[in-house]
């Protein structure tokens, strides 16, 4: 089966973080296993991967009718020390029929031996 993120297959890609059975490499691996978690409703590896400090309190899937369609990374920028990077991409969703598109740049850190999303940033559209 191929990768929600579109990079692999499910099982070599994200599916292995998903499954708890590694952690991310780096901020782009995670922002792809997140996209693949979004796909497949998985809450928990949302929530575990989330900063504590920007973390939501509330469910993240009540009656939500999102069809996630597909994953672009335009760019990923780690630090010098490897304790933050940004990564920005593009995610094509559908909601009741109607296409949207999501650009973000998103921010990570590093801490207590992995990588986790803090929050994200909407670039204008030039």
């Amino acid at each position: 089966m191929n990768c929600a993120c579109g990079k692999d297959r499910h099982e070599t890609c994200c599916g292995r973080f998903l499954e708890g059975k590694e952690l991310a490499s780096n901020a782009e691996e995670l922002m792809r296993s997140r996209y693949s978690a979004f796909v497949l409703k998985n809450e928990v590896y949302l929530l575990s991967t989330w900063h504590p400090s920007t973390r939501p309190q509330e469910s993240l899937f009540n009656q939500d009718p999102t069809q996630w369609m597909g994953l672009t990374v335009k760019q990923f920028n780690e630090a010098s020390d490897r304790l933050s990077a940004t990564v920005e991409f593009v995610a094509i969703y559908k909601i009741n029929g109607k296409a949207h598109r999501l650009h973000e740049i998103s921010s990570f850190v590093f801490e207590g031996k992995q990588w986790l999303y803090v929050d994200g940033q909407f670039p204008k559209i030039k």
